[in-house]
């Protein structure tokens, strides 16, 4: 039987016409010497042995770059948002309180300590400079503030403030009136003291 070729067909369509062409070999991949392979220490450093294995650039980049950025968001935490003082209690009077700020409405006031108006030989630490958010303990306070009475209150001290929180670092809590008599005894016989004995008799 003779087979013949269409007319159609040409020699790169016979593929058993493409001469044979064998493959490249392949490299031979050599394995790195061990410690116990004396070729192992032939190398031109000789304390290139001793190096450890190099890391990608990208692992260490990375790997500082997130503790940077984990230590910022730390130290904002720290400084911010929680308190470095709780559960601290104060006496005092009731100087200024108002309702201030441009977007942040917060409470704002001044409280002048009692054991500052009580003790006078100790120096004057200063004003308690303040400010709250709770419209309850903003009411209180100035309610005592009217009323030229005492004020007990609870603060709490911040590293730094915050415009949302207020434009003081000391915010205050709760606030309550406190009885002028039990807050120091020292003080019963005070002429300053409104309520005291020393200035009920003056009157």
């Amino acid at each position: 039987m003779i087979f013949r070729r269409k007319a159609d067909d040409t020699e790169d369509d016979d593929y058993f016409n493409t001469p044979y062409q064998p493959e490249a070999p392949k490299p031979v991949k050599v394995p790195a010497p061990s410690p116990e392979d004396p070729k192992y220490y032939d190398i031109d450093d000789e304390w290139e042995h001793l190096r450890p294995a190099s890391r990608n650039w990208r692992y260490w980049f990375w790997l500082i770059a997130g503790a940077v950025v984990a230590c910022g968001i730390f130290a904002l935490y720290v400084r911010y948002i929680t308190p470095y003082s709780t559960m601290e209690i104060q006496y005092g009077y009731v100087e200024t309180i108002a309702r201030r700020g441009d977007v942040f409405k917060t409470f704002e006031g001044i409280i002048i300590p009692y054991k500052s108006i009580a003790d006078t030989i100790k120096p004057y630490e200063g004003d308690i400079i303040f400010s709250t958010k709770d419209d309850h303990v903003a009411a209180t306070l100035r309610r005592l503030q009217l009323a030229n009475l005492p004020a007990r209150v609870e603060l709490a001290r911040y590293h730094a403030s915050v415009p949302w929180r207020g434009e003081s670092r000391i915010i205050i809590v709760k606030a309550d009136t406190a009885d002028v008599n039990k807050i120091y005894p020292v003080t019963l016989n005070h002429p300053l003291i409104p309520g005291s004995d020393a200035a009920t008799r003056d009157r």
